[in-house]
């Protein structure tokens, strides 16, 4: 219901701003987006035509532009970079978060990046450069290394003062994180036990010292998967001496979730998350020629197997007809199958300890589904064409195919993954093989055993 509304409400943004900007009407522009935040206004930018998207560019607050590179995908991002003078570019990235910074800096020119850099101090700096230096998808590229420390031999008092004395506070915080002098993690302390507890309390009396540890190389996947099981609003990252890093807090997580639910939709076709709908024509079709070939070869592969049954065909007209529902109910069964594995070992439900149980599982479902509708498809045919040999057919064709799927769907994940290969990427085109051939062989070759030879 959140989704819909959410899908709604950037349809109606978008209609309204497509009506002020064919108007020509820059005050009504400027208005709209001034009630929207940086990521609606990133939203609105990837759903307009490049003409459309550079002229609300243009009118956007300066104050949001660092916020919505960084919200936009890569391509958008680059071509808002392209169409923005450095100075501009300089001052919109100025007063970025450093991992918010980090993660657009490369597709920064490299005199804009050389100018952010000098004016960055000496301790920003190496922040900056240690967040580079971690994979992008691990929870050392997602953290933000801005944080609040304090020592568990003071008391509450003085945290409070050192707070005032600070001033400002990092976005979305709610713990305070306890080091000791060489910064090594020893506990966090809650806002609220800041705010409620005895002044004259010590930090090391209330402090939690079971809080959950993101370790800097955990992928960010698995982040996710431990701010959804802890129920986590921020969280310290630490080094493999435990010694704190940085925080990573639930804004980070969401988006995450949201890439990788992206990601998982668009693979299966074989797409990018970070492409821009609206490049150029040729620019994107070109991009799907590899992914469209590879689908080419395969379906060669199965027309070859079909080939090598012509002449069943030829003599038999009806198999000509009916094949397409053995392959086609096929794929669904193993379409099931392959998507509840790539779920699972997304999120860590799935591994090499029940990989098996799960396969057993699996063909029990495609056998008593197979079972159910091989029955039910004979008769049709057997009623359709008055021919209880063909309805025989069908039977043992649905029923293999449909334990083929499911055998496909729960081993192709998990060999692909063995190989490095994406299976939200691959599994489809392999699935599709595989019970496209087996469907043609089980029906086409029992057909001509059966009914050629009566």
């Amino acid at each position: 219901m959140a989704e819909q509304q959410h899908e709604e409400k950037t349809a109606r943004q978008l209609d309204r701003l497509s009506q002020a900007l064919d108007s020509g009407t820059e005050h009504k522009v400027r208005k709209l987006l001034k009630n929207l935040s940086a990521a609606e206004i990133g939203d609105l930018l990837e759903s307009l035509p490049i003409a459309k998207r550079l002229a609300v560019w243009e009118l956007t607050d300066p104050a949001l532009d660092g916020d919505v590179l960084v919200e936009v995908n890569d391509e958008v991002r680059a071509s808002l970079i392209r169409d923005t003078d450095h100075e501009e570019l300089i001052a919109a990235v100025d007063d970025l978060d450093l991992d918010d910074l980090a993660d657009i800096l490369d597709d920064l020119p490299d005199a804009v990046i050389s100018e952010v850099l000098r004016s960055l101090d000496r301790q920003d700096r190496e922040r900056l450069v240690h967040v580079l230096s971690y994979a992008e998808d691990s929870a050392g590229g997602l953290m933000d290394p801005d944080v609040l420390t304090i020592r568990p031999d003071v008391t509450l008092d003085v945290v409070l003062r050192y707070l005032r004395l600070r001033g400002e506070l990092p976005d979305a915080f709610d713990l305070l994180f306890v080091v000791d002098r060489n910064g090594h993690y020893l506990g966090s302390l809650k806002l609220s036990e800041l705010l409620t507890k005895d002044p004259g309390n010590m930090v090391s009396d209330l402090m939690d010292t079971t809080a959950k540890v993101i370790p800097v190389d955990m992928s960010d996947s698995q982040v996710a998967l431990e701010f959804e099981h802890h129920d986590l609003l921020s969280a310290p990252v630490v080094d493999m001496n435990h010694v704190l890093l940085g925080r990573i807090t639930i804004d980070d997580v969401v988006d995450v979730i949201r890439e990788d639910a992206e990601h998982s939709v668009l693979t299966m076709a074989g797409l990018d998350e970070e492409d821009d709908m609206f490049a150029p024509a040729m620019q994107s079709a070109a991009r799907r020629w590899i992914w469209l070939g590879v689908n080419l070869v395969t379906a060669l592969m199965a027309a070859a197997v079909l080939y090598a049954f012509e002449p069943t065909l030829d003599q038999i007209v009806a198999t000509a007809v009916l094949f397409p529902i053995v392959m086609s109910m096929g794929g669904i069964a193993g379409t099931q199958t392959l998507t509840l594995m790539i779920r699972g070992m997304a999120t860590g439900q799935v591994s090499t300890r029940n990989a098996a149980a799960l396969l057993r599982k699996e063909l029990a479902v495609g056998l008593l589904n197979g079972i159910v509708f091989s029955i039910l498809i004979a008769a049709i045919a057997a009623l359709w064409y008055h021919d209880m040999y063909l309805g025989l057919v069908m039977a043992v064709a649905i029923l293999v195919n449909l334990i083929a799927g499911a055998l496909a769907g729960a081993i192709v994940p998990v060999v692909l993954k063995r190989m490095s290969i994406d299976p939200a990427l691959a599994g489809g085109v392999v699935l599709t093989t595989v019970t496209d051939v087996i469907g043609i062989v089980a029906f086409i070759g029992l057909a001509t055993f059966l009914l050629l030879g009566r």
